[in-house]
């Protein structure tokens, strides 16, 4: 007889966890529907992963749909928004239609302060894929955003030796093509 631990993100390694029960603090901000290839690869209302049609967007941009939309609207004003559970009181990313502490459906769009501190990072110098090959080196990164969640991005403006575990960091928009993306550089002392 098989037992299933009482929370599935204890059952197996993050790196072979499906989507839907990952926790979410260790989601990657970039898993929000995204085409690869000449499909859409994104996540359901249930979580789980879904292939839709076709596409002609590039791989390096988001696939926005009607429930992205405000996120990169928000973006292209220069705002971070994140998920809030209105049932616990929890801020998520990457957005989602429910809860993943929670699961309630109870979940709204919330401006974020667009601040953080890093948490890790990795100096990338060969990427052979369009169009990161274009931008080697860049500083991948994960950065704890002050309403507590993680996430996945690019730390700008800043020396590969000035990074710091902990440094404060504030969120910044870079164009690509018609969306602007977060990234994050160094806060400018006030």
């Amino acid at each position: 007889m098989t037992t299933t631990p009482s929370d599935p993100a204890k059952a197996m390694p993050a790196e072979v966890m499906p989507a839907e029960v990952m926790p979410a603090e260790v989601m990657p901000a970039t898993a929000m529907p995204v085409t690869v290839g000449a499909s859409t690869v994104g996540a359901s209302k249930a979580g789980s992963p879904t292939v839709g049609a076709p596409k002609a967007t590039p791989a390096s941009l988001p696939d926005i749909d009607a429930f992205t939309r405000p996120y990169w609207d928000a973006a292209a004003e220069g705002r971070l928004l994140l998920r809030h559970c209105a049932a616990c009181d929890r801020p998520h990313h990457y957005p989602r239609e429910f809860c993943p502490y929670c699961w309630s459906e109870d979940v709204a769009w919330r401006q974020a302060e667009g601040r953080a501190v890093l948490y890790t990072w990795s100096v990338v110098h060969r990427n052979d894929l369009p169009p990161f090959g274009d931008r080697v080196p860049y500083v991948a990164a994960v950065v704890d955003l002050a309403e507590g969640p993680r996430m996945m991005t690019e730390i700008v403006d800043c020396p590969e030796a000035d990074l710091r575990i902990g440094m404060d960091l504030d969120v910044a928009f870079r164009a690509e093509a018609d969306v602007q993306v977060p990234v994050f550089r160094p806060r400018r002392p006030s």
